[in-house]
């Protein structure tokens, strides 16, 4: 499939303060939306993936059945496990090519793995600029999910972060047997991704070229992001055509 990571989801119980604590690590953090009531933070690099910083409503578990109803099976239950499983990497999502959002949403359903409907949605900046992008969750809440190139492009054309952090280069996620052939469908070739055989399936750490010391991992808010190294086994890398 012609996907690439788009970003990987941090979920924190306080945006603000996670905000402050990732500043504090040396990162450039902008928030997704006016500050005030954002619920969304984003790490950009020049190019590549993103590191999405994001709160939800403590009412949200009420929410399951309509989400359900709106997205597709297991989109609720996706949402409710991003708080239940505390602090930490809660999520990745990866990003077509353009205009072909709808055909891989069709590749993978052929492919086996169910997939929810397509939901349109935007986003207003805190400088009043408007984003549409679409995304698309598969029945299994584990797995990653699928969305569509930002409208207009958001990539910065300079970012320079103070800590030395130029690229997200790798996503390390263990994934379960019984999972492993659909999220090598969904995340196709794509070297970003390091897949290992795990109990759960999910995000285990990141690695960003650049950085020139360990973080303090009580800023973290239960990620684990480490400098990049080089790959101990390329038997793991999966090769794509990127963003």
């Amino acid at each position: 499939m012609a996907t690439a990571c788009s970003h990987v989801l941090l979920w924190v119980r306080d945006l603000h303060q996670a905000v402050r604590d990732y500043r504090k690590l040396g990162f450039k953090v902008e928030y997704a939306t006016a500050e005030r009531k954002a619920q969304h933070a984003h790490i950009w690099f020049t190019e590549g993936p993103v590191v999405e910083l994001l709160t939800t409503p403590r009412s949200a578990k009420w929410f399951k059945w309509p989400i359900e109803l709106m997205a597709g099976r297991g989109s609720g239950r996706r949402m409710i496990r991003w708080s239940e499983s505390g602090e930490g990497f809660c999520d990745v999502a990866v990003v077509t090519e353009s205009h072909a959002f709808d055909r891989e949403l069709t590749a993978l359903r052929k492919a086996g793995v169910p997939v929810g409907r397509a939901i349109g949605w935007r986003r207003t900046k805190p400088d009043g600029q408007e984003i549409h992008f679409k995304f698309a969750y598969p029945a299994n809440d584990s797995l990653p999910f699928i969305v569509s190139p930002y409208d207009p492009p958001q990539h910065p054309r300079e970012n320079r972060h103070p800590n030395g952090a130029t690229r997200l280069s790798r996503v390390r996620m263990g994934v379960r047997a019984e999972h492993r052939e659909a999220a090598r469908r969904i995340v196709g070739d794509d070297p970003t991704f390091v897949l290992e055989p795990a109990e759960m399936t999910g995000v285990r750490a990141i690695e960003i070229t650049g950085l020139t010391a360990d973080l303090d991992p009580t800023l973290l808010h239960g990620a684990v992001v480490l400098p990049a190294r080089p790959m101990a086994d390329p038997s793991h890398v999966h090769r794509s055509a990127g963003q």
